[in-house]
């Protein structure tokens, strides 16, 4: 295919995936479905036959985007708001993916007939919760949740992968004719420390770099955080540790320190992940066969309905209910558990290894994650609801470093220029409106800091402060430009032809600011402000 056709394509999958993101808000379904059904489409067996069965490309693709998601599940996170929840969101990550992935591979060996360790490694496959589709449906529907679940459900999904990732590999292991006791637990133990250490020098280093240079003037200080999440996985990954848990801890202590310009790292993280969940998705939905889908089906199906019935909530139970945590909690935490890319991504690591080597478990996991997105993630609403799980005095937002409080406090420019009734006043002196404060005073490119004292002369500019006024009664401020063959032009203003309820507060006329009165004539050029009472039916809207 030529180069200039693919990127072509390139660019229409990803309009496309955009356009999906659009739809599936206005659908109420997780927009991971549609990227999935986009990349099915394109598919062998889709509209655009495109084939494409390259497991160990698409392993290597989908875990280098994997790094980048779990980084952004760590640095997205707002401690202060999950602190008081971090035990139960830990212990729900780590044993709660030991006692799912314990579990569901009982069931595995016992009902669906496969040995003791194949059933272990598609349980440890499907142990973690996917923290992209659990992040996207809390954020896109607002869900307010009572009882602090909304950060517990955001540490425990972006959290959980690396415990996943490390029970995986471990079974791996075990089915090698080769590997003792003694070497299985010592690569646990070193995942554990290497990824643990890792984690937590990376994101000390790269802050100090981050407050010590000023790499925001150059806008680069987004390149630099892409290459510390990638050497925060690779540097303990050659030591033989846990990678994705050292970016998750990279991520959630960088994004937790005091770092010039975090919003907007944390927005540019944002749109990065999301472009990663574009090609994650895509690509496995390209890569999937879904003529193929119907041999795996019913086992998929089993093992699904295991998982939301049974093997997840006995996991949130038995971690949950020594807290007292209420049952409409638990319940929906259960719920909650959506599986997603760590666990297609981890069942492409199974079908490539040479100690497995299967891909059938490709196939299950996929068909296992795809019935969880579309059940699961799709009621994930209407379950919050229907058990009284939302508490409108919550903002959900506030779980993730990217919110601020919005303050009340608003800040206005006024001019003093020549004849103003303020200049050579002092600013004790002057009859301020209750509730404003002169916060700043503009002299000649400086800034003074106001005092009782403090002279006002011509050519000041004062900054003013004072409560926001917000939209409830049916009122609202416009601007009007007055043009050389407005109606308005040369009249004053008490001769002006305005509607009863409307009222000129200000005229903005060559960079000053001039408070009229009925004697003001408006002049061609003119930006009006119009204080406006709405109509009954327009204010109802």
């Amino acid at each position: 295919m030529p180069v200039n056709l693919i990127l072509l394509l390139c660019a229409v999958i990803m309009i496309a995936c955009i356009a999906g993101n659009k739809l599936s808000g206005r659908l109420g379904i997780p927009t991971l479905l549609l990227f999935i059904a986009l990349g099915m489409l394109f598919g062998s067996d889709g509209i655009f036959r495109i084939q494409f069965e390259d497991y160990a490309f698409s392993e290597k693709v989908c875990s280098a985007a994997l790094i980048i998601i779990m980084f952004y599940g760590g640095f997205g996170t707002k401690w202060s708001t999950a602190k008081p929840v971090a035990v139960q969101s830990v212990l729900l990550s780590t044993l709660g993916v030991l006692i799912t992935a314990g579990l569901t591979g009982l069931f595995c060996h016992f009902v669906l007939g496969v040995s003791l360790l194949e059933g272990m490694l598609i349980g440890s496959v499907l142990g973690s919760t996917a923290a992209a589709s659990v992040f996207s449906i809390l954020r896109s529907q607002r869900l307010n949740l009572k009882y602090g679940t909304a950060p517990m459900l955001e540490i425990e999904s972006g959290s959980n992968d690396p415990c996943a990732y490390m029970l995986t590999v471990t079974i791996l292991s075990a089915m090698g004719s080769s590997v003792s006791a003694g070497s299985i637990a010592w690569s646990v133990f070193a995942q554990l420390l290497f990824g643990i250490g890792g984690g937590i020098l990376a994101a000390y280093a790269a802050g100090w770099v981050l407050r010590s240079t000023n790499l925001s003037s150059d806008g680069f200080e987004s390149i630099f955080l892409v290459a510390v999440a990638l050497a925060s996985y690779a540097l303990p990954a050659l030591l033989g540790g846990n990678g994705y848990l050292s970016a998750y801890i990279a991520g959630i202590l960088l994004g937790n320190q005091e770092i010039p310009g975090k919003k907007s790292l944390v927005n540019f993280f944002d749109a990065f992940n999301g472009m990663m969940q574009m090609l994650i998705f895509f690509l496995l939905g390209l890569l999937v066969s879904p003529s193929q889908l119907h041999q795996v089906f019913l086992p998929a199906v089993l093992i699904a309905l295991f998982l939301t019935v049974i093997a997840r909530p006995a996991a949130v139970a038995l971690l949950l209910t020594p807290f007292k945590a209420p049952l409409n909690q638990q319940m929906i935490v259960s719920w909650a558990g959506l599986r997603g890319a760590a666990s297609i991504v981890f069942s492409i690591t199974a079908a490539v290894s040479p100690e497995y080597g299967k891909e059938s478990i490709f196939q299950i996991v996929f068909c296992v994650v795809l019935l969880s997105l579309l059940f699961q993630g799709t009621l994930l609403p209407l379950a919050s609801r229907k058990l009284d799980m939302i508490d409108d005095s919550e903002n959900v937002l506030k779980t993730f470093n990217d919110y601020s409080e919005e303050s009340s406090i608003r800040f206005i420019q006024l001019e003093i220029g020549e004849g103003h009734p303020w200049s050579g006043s002092r600013i004790r002196d002057i009859a301020s409106i209750p509730g404003t404060l002169i916060a700043a005073v503009i002299r000649n490119g400086s800034a003074i800091i106001p005092k009782g004292d403090t002279l006002l002369e011509a050519g000041d500019s004062v900054i003013i402060g004072g409560e926001e006024y917000r939209d409830q009664d049916g009122i609202e401020l416009t601007e009007l430009h007055v043009g050389p063959d407005s109606r308005l032009a040369g009249k004053k203003l008490k001769a002006a032809d305005l509607r009863r309820d409307s009222l000129i507060v200000l005229i903005q006329r060559d960079g000053s600011d001039i408070i009229p009165d009925g004697d003001t004539v408006i002049e061609s050029g003119d930006l009006l402000v119009l204080f406006t009472k709405r109509r009954p039916e327009a204010a109802a809207r």
